[in-house]
Parts: structure tokens; sequence; C-alpha cells
């Protein structure tokens, strides 16, 4: 500190000499006014010190305020009881007035929405009178897109003035909320997410539930003690037992072998453990089968594991499978009866033709023989057997034939009543016939003749199963009811879901064994000893229901006899069909005074083509037309017999041709025929006739069809009436 100048207390403005340490009295009073000063100097100083200090003091807490103030994460704002903002700080400028284009920061209330702005008045006047106050969540808009939530705080300040009372202003501080809400929001979201979850997990948990419930296997849980916690309604149907019941018990008890195979499967966490026998609570096996699940639990929720236990009831699969193998074993029958149908068909084609040569030439060696010649008994013994081979090939053909048959409105009764007048006559006196028809039977779609023929054959298999016991007497009744079988005999006998006629025929015979049922429809079977069956008459049965698209039902006992039963479909919407009338071809057989008279002069004969592949059919009609005094031109070769018909047309009076032959069909040889020429009689030739042939043949203009074989007397008829109405109709 410098000394302070004294001068203006010297009135001559000098100063003192320097003292010389001895007193002067005359200066004492102005040592004591000088001393003073100097204290009061001191008291000044010391007094500037203290408010050098206070000075400081409070520029540093005002440089701290104010720094506290700019610095502070807060929106702080001074706002005057006008409510202009008369000092912010930039946390308060960046949040209210983010960009340049925004509103400034000049007002507070401005900002607040108008949904708050009641609240935050109510605020301010609450800090008025009790010093601060406070607004939750406030929404302050700051332009059209951004806006703040916050908690708006207010304090009462009093600011002082130099002159006057001291300014009423209020410190504000917004808190920004908008975190907190969001992840209030978030919680509230967390929250819902968890409940919906709970929710879907109670959901789940029901269609879970559901799903066991309604499940068509047994589902069972085991603990790892392999006890039931689990048991469903189906597991309780199967294993007859309720769920209150098993649950708690082992899983031995229902499936024993099951509970030493766990052991074996727990390597996986899925394994199929096939096929097992169950055991119901009473105790009764069943064949099942089972698969696992395991699932191992961690040990927050308990640990351990279990296992679900899948068990499928294989009844209805085991009934299945027989029947299918049933259906398989039919269907290998059907094709093995329809490789030997082709094959007996083909049989017969050829024995028709060496059956027609036999007999043919049976009757012109008859023809040369005298009367009582033993020639002629041994002639008439090959005809008698030639016959009986002949009727023999028509049984295969019917067995054989693939074609439906005519079919009509026929009514049932009336064709057992005519067949039961055919049996009663050649029954044996000890076997019983017994007729049982429903009355009001509606008619069948079948062919008389087919059905007549089944019903005899089924009946005569019936006596010869009879008397095959030694002689005792015996029964065969006849039943024929409507009937609509169920779906288990449709599917095994191939029927449709229609009504049908049940023809039943059951003897009290010794019955068949299921080695002898697999195969009695199978042609040339027979049971019965050498020389008395041809195995041809159930065969037949088989071709008759086969071609009426029903079916043959056999059930047989041995010692309780056989019931045969036939379903005929009942002719729906139809009338019965009267008998139908015989064929109006070929024409009768004429007398041996008729075919004696027709005979011609040289130069009257008529000129017979006849075509077929057998050498020996074609020699000897040969030889049998120009007996009967016709001029013959025999062909094996029908395309030989084309070409020399195209060169002499008019040569030729009646043609003759075989249907079935290698490479070629009769049918277009008359249709070859008629384009050369139109005018020409032709007829066909075969050994089996079908509606499909004698349609096609007609359509091409056949005359006239002839059986094969056929008696002498009924070709040389038909030739005959041929030949005339060609003759007849050229003059």
């Amino acid at each position: 500190m410098t000394e302070p100048d004294l001068s203006f207390l010297d009135p001559s403005g000098r100063r003192p000499a320097p003292a010389d340490n001895r007193p002067l009295p005359s200066v004492a009073p102005a040592e004591g006014l000088v001393a003073e000063l100097r204290a009061y100097q001191a008291e000044l100083e010391s007094q500037n010190k203290v408010l050098r200090y206070s000075q400081a003091v409070a520029e540093s807490a005002y440089e701290r305020f104010e720094t506290l103030f700019a610095s502070v994460p807060l929106a702080l704002m001074v706002v005057d009881e006008h409510d202009m903002v008369v000092q912010a700080n930039s946390m308060a400028h960046r949040s209210f007035q983010p960009t340049e284009r925004d509103r400034p920061l000049t007002a507070l209330m401005p900002f607040v929405c108008p949904q708050d702005a009641a609240r935050v008045r109510e605020a301010f006047a609450q800090a008025q009178d009790l010093g601060h106050s406070e607004a939750k969540e406030v929404v302050f808009l700051i332009n059209d897109t951004s806006r703040i939530t916050g908690d708006l705080h207010i304090a009462h300040i009093e600011a002082p003035q130099a002159n006057g009372a001291p300014l009423s202003q209020f410190l504000c501080a917004v808190i920004d909320q908008g975190p907190l809400l969001a992840e209030r929001q978030a919680l509230q979201h967390s929250a819902l997410t968890l409940q919906q979850r709970n929710e879907q997990l109670h959901a789940s948990e029901k269609r879970l539930e559901a799903v066991i419930n309604s499940a068509l296997d047994a589902i069972i849980c085991v603990d790892q003690h392999q006890r039931i916690t689990v048991f469903n309604p189906t597991a309780a149907a199967l294993f007859q037992c309720s769920a209150s019941d098993a649950l708690g018990s082992t899983l031995d008890r229902f499936l024993p072998d099951a509970a030493q195979a766990l052991a074996f499967a727990q390597l996986t966490t899925q394994a199929l453990l096939g096929e097992m026998t169950a055991l119901t609570a009473s105790g009764k096996e069943l064949a099942v089968e089972v698969s696992v699940s395991f699932e191992r639990h961690a040990e927050s929720v308990g640990g351990g594991e279990t296992t679900t236990v899948f068990a499928r009831d294989l009844t209805g699969r085991k009934k299945a499978e027989a029947h299918r193998n049933e259906l398989e074993a039919q269907l290998r029958e059907s094709h093995k009866m329809q490789a030997v149908g082709t094959m007996a068909g083909g049989i017969a084609h050829d024995f028709n033709n060496i059956l027609g040569a036999i007999l043919g030439n049976v009757e012109l060696a008859k023809a040369d023989c005298a009367a009582g010649s033993p020639v002629l008994e041994s002639l008439l013994e090959i005809d008698k057997a030639g016959r009986r081979a002949r009727d023999l090939v028509r049984q295969i053909l019917t067995f054989s034939r693939n074609e439906p048959p005519q079919r009509s409105a026929v009514s049932l009764a009336e064709v057992v009543h005519d067949t039961e007048r055919l049996l009663r006559v050649t029954l044996p006196p000890a076997i019983e016939l017994h007729m049982q028809l429903q009355a009001g039977l509606p008619p069948v779609l079948a062919d008389a003749t087919q059905v007549e023929q089944a019903l005899l054959n089924l009946c005569t298999n019936a006596v010869h199963a009879i008397q095959g016991q030694g002689g005792e007497r015996g029964s065969i009744h006849v039943e024929a009811a409507t009937v609509q079988p169920d779906q288990r005999l449709t599917e095994r006998l191939g029927l449709a879901p229609i009504d049908y006629m049940a023809l039943t025929v059951r003897d009290s015979g010794p019955g068949m064994e299921a080695a002898t049922l697999e195969r009695i429809f199978e042609p040339f079977f027979t049971t019965k000893p050498v020389g008395q069956g041809t195995g041809l008459g159930l065969a037949v049965v088989h071709g008759v229901m086969r071609t009426h698209e029903g079916g043959v039902d056999v059930q047989s006992t041995p010692g309780q006899g056989s019931r045969f039963t036939l379903y005929f479909p009942v002719a729906t919407g139809q009338t019965t069909a009267p008998p139908a009338p015989a064929p109006a071809a070929p024409a009768a057989p004429a007398t041996p005074s008729a075919t004696a008279a027709a005979t011609f002069t040289p130069r009257q004969k008529p000129h017979v083509m006849y075509v077929d592949d057998d050498q020996a059919l074609v020699f000897l009609v040969q030889r049998l037309l120009r007996r009967r005094g016709y001029e013959v031109s025999g062909f094996t070769d029908p395309h030989e017999a084309t070409a020399a018909l195209r060169t002499a047309p008019q040569r030729y009076d009646l043609l003759v041709t075989d249907y079935n032959m290698p490479g070629f069909c009769g049918v277009d040889l008359v249709r070859e025929a008629r384009l050369i020429r139109p005018g020409l009689p032709v007829a066909l030739a075969s050994g089996y006739v079908t509606a499909e042939i004698e349609q096609a043949a007609l359509a091409e203009g056949a005359q006239a069809l002839i059986h094969k074989p056929n008696d002498v007397e009924e070709l040389c008829a038909t030739v005959e009436r041929l030949v005339g109405g060609d003759n007849h109709a050229a003059s």
C-alpha cells in the first residue's frame, strides 16, 4: 500500500525537516490528527477490502449462477408476470425453437396446448401465492410436427430494483417426460403384449387340450416314474377305463410291453415301438401300434421328463387288411377266371369246327347206310356223343362270354316255377324240393333262359352233393326275396348300391371246406368221381351272374350244407316282358321229303360259295350240299374268296362265310360281297352268336345267322330258303 499524500495539511507547502529525535512541543496536535487520519485510512482500507471481497464473491456467484443457468440440462426460463420470457437458457431455446423458422421464445403461454392452458395459468397463480407449484405432463406445441410433453415447475422470485418495489418474476423449469412416457408406453405395451401372450398361451393350452381330447389315437402322458398323468377320452374308450381311474396308475397296467421298451427308446426324442398287445381294464387283449415322444424339462420348471405314449387301435386296420386280402383274392380269381374263359372260348371255337365236321359226316354216313345196318347203330352212338360234346361246348361258351346278354324285365317267379316243373320230374324221390317266394316280387333285368340255366345248375349241384353222402335223404330250398345288400357285401361282390332280387338255393348236403370254396367256380374243377361231372356247372353260374351285372355269394360249412345266393338287379320302371319268341333265322329243319324235292337239273343248280378256315368243314359242306343238288365252291382263305367273287360276281347265288377266321372277320367279307354284288344273299356262320355279332352282320346286309355246329337239316333248310328267295326275287 502506498503512503497517502498529506500535503494538503501543510499550509506552506513545505515538508518538515527530518526529525532529530527531539520533541517539538509546537507540533503535538498535528501528530495526533495524523495518527487519527491514519487509523481512519486503515479502517477505510479494511472496509474496501471487505467490499472488494464481497463484490468478488457476488460476481463469482453471479457467474456460477449464469453458468448453471446456461448449462443445466433443463429448459429454464425467467418469466415475468406478463408472460414475457425475460431470460432463457440454451436448452430452452433448443427445445422451444429448434430451427430459425420456428416461433421465437418470447412468451411461454403460446406454446402451451389449449387443453392444458387452464392448468398452467392455475399453476402460475398458485406459485404467486405459495412461492412454487407444478403442472404435470403439459403438452407444448413447438411446430406442426413436433411437441414436448413435460412437467412444468414454477418458482416465484422477486428481482430487487434500485428505485421502487422489487419485480415479481417466475423461474420456470420444463422437465421433458418424453423418454419416461415412451418408457411408460413401452411398459404398458409390454404388459399388454404379455397379457396377450398369456391369453394366447391359455388358448393354446385349451386347443392342445381339445386336440388331445378329440384325437383318434389314445394319448397317455407318464412322468419319470411311469405313472399316468394324462389319459384322453380315446384312451378311456380304447382301454375301457375312465380317466379318473387311470390317472396315477402305472403304464404297464395297459401296455405291459411298452414300459420295458421305453428304457431303450430314451436315446432319442421320438421312437416308433410298433405293434404291441395292450390290455383293457377288464383284461381283454388288443392289437395297438405304439409310438412315444420324450420331453425333458429344465431345472427351472421342476426338472425330470414327461413321456407321451400314442396308441393306435389296429382292430379296424386288421379288418380292412383282411377285407383287402379278400378283395385281392377275388381279383386274382377274377383274372384267373377271365384267362380261363378266354382260353375256353378259343378252345370251344376249334371244337365247334371239329364237332361240325363229325356231326356232318355222321349225317352223310347215316344216309349211305341201310336200315338195320350194324354201322348205323355205331353212327347213332357217334351222333349221340357228338351232340353231348356240342352241349358241353355251349356251356363253355356261356361261361367264357364277356358280352352282355339280351336282358329285359323278366318275372323271376315265373322262371322259378317253370324250372320247378322241370326239376320235380328229374329229382330223386329221396330229395325234397321246397319253394318259398315272396309275394309281389318285382321283375328283374335278366335273360330268362340264362336265369333258368343258372338255377338248374345250382339245383343239380345240390342234388349231386346230397347224393354224395351215401344215398341219405335231403332237401333243397329255393327262396327269392327283394334285398338291398349292405356296403361290405356290395364291395366284396362288386355290386352297385341298388335293389337286388336275391335267389337263394340252400341244400342239406355235406357242405364244403375252405379249400374247396376257393375253387368251386373254376372251369373243369369238380369233386365228383371221374365220368360223373364236367366241372362247368358252377362256372356257368358265375359267367351268367357276371354278364347280368350281379353276383353270387356262397356260404358253406362242413356238415351244415351249402347256401348259394344269386343277386339279380331289379328292373326299375319296366314292365314284365312276355316270353321271347323263337328267333326267325335260321328256319325250321326241312323234312326229308322236302329236301328230296329240292333237287335241280344240271342247268338249274344254284352255286353256293362257302368260306371257312377249317378244311374239314369246307370238305363236309361241299359233299353235303352237292348231295342236295347244289354246286359248291369252297375256300379256306377269305382273300381268295373275295378275289373269286370279284372275278365272276354273277356266278354265285349264295355266300356262306364263317365269322371268326385268322386275320379276317366274316363281317368284313360280307361287306365286301355286298359292295361287289349288292343283291347277293349272304349268311354268316359262327359257333357263338352274340348280340354284337348279330347286329354287325345284319347291319352289313346278312340275311341269316347259322349256328355251328348245327344239324345238317338246319343248314340245308337255311341254304334252300336263301337261294329260293334270291331266285324268286330275281324272277
